[in-house]
């Protein structure tokens, strides 16, 4: 019987993309899913695991987040071996995310998305490192048109959403920053305005352009009569959008 000894090559281009975009959940594309550290559970990523963790039918004093630094073990979807974290699986070879991000212990095979990790904020993110800048003062990441001209309001998005109250620094939505310097949910802004509300539900200023209300408002107040007594009394009022002071007249 003939044996063959010729050296086999492993087609390693093959293996790397065997089960693309086959696998993960309803957040990310991947190849692997993690072992929480916290609870010992397997779950596709750590907002399925938040997700479950937080639910309405979880004791309140039982429900927790796992943060993304901890996250040690992962298990290859294809081969189910369970190991350290890493991009390529130790025994079937296969790439278990085509971005990989070994600070954040993150996979990620769609990479359209154009993800980058930001030494600043000490996390990913999306949209390409090219198109974004990390303010050091406002503790993020904004977009490169507004370089120059954003306000900067310190540790700006390390906070809950003043309308949903999700966490904004590490949220997987879009969000907008106000010209105020606040920074909401972009979905949130847009449920606002279709309750006609235009002002930023943190520090009231206006966040669109809100002449012809003025005007309008004017034009109501002029047509209100005045008794005599406040005719002609004028007072001091602090513009709450600009902060300039003016003296006016007087209405009810």
């Amino acid at each position: 019987m003939e044996v063959d000894l010729e050296p086999k090559v492993l087609d390693t281009s093959s293996m790397t993309e065997k089960g693309y975009e086959k696998f993960g959940c309803s957040h990310y594309r991947r190849r692997c899913k993690i072992r929480a550290p916290c609870c010992d559970e397997i779950f596709d990523c750590r907002h399925c695991h938040n997700d479950a963790k937080n639910s309405i039918e979880i004791d309140p004093f039982d429900r927790h987040e796992v943060p993304r630094h901890d996250i040690k073990r992962v298990i290859c979807s294809l081969c189910d071996r369970e190991q350290d974290v890493q991009q390529h699986c130790i025994n079937c070879g296969v790439c278990m995310g085509k971005y990989f991000c070994s600070k954040c212990n993150f996979f990620d095979d769609d990479v359209s998305k154009k993800q980058y990790h930001c030494d600043g904020c000490g996390i990913c993110r999306i949209g390409g490192a090219e198109n974004f800048f990390h303010c050091d003062k406002c503790g993020c990441c904004y977009s490169m048109m507004m370089k120059n001209s954003h306000k900067c309001v310190e540790k700006a998005m390390h906070h809950n959403c003043a309308v949903c109250f999700e966490f904004l620094f590490d949220t997987t939505k879009e969000i907008t920053v106000l010209p105020c310097g606040h920074t909401i949910h972009l979905e949130c802004v847009r449920e606002m305005e279709r309750h006609s509300q235009y002002s930023c539900p943190v520090c009231s200023k206006s966040f669109c352009d809100m002449t012809r209300v003025w005007e309008r408002l004017d034009r109501d107040v002029a047509s209100t009569g005045m008794p005599q007594i406040y005719q002609n009394r004028r007072v001091w009022i602090l513009c709450n959008d600009c902060g300039e002071n003016s003296e006016v007249h007087q209405r009810l």
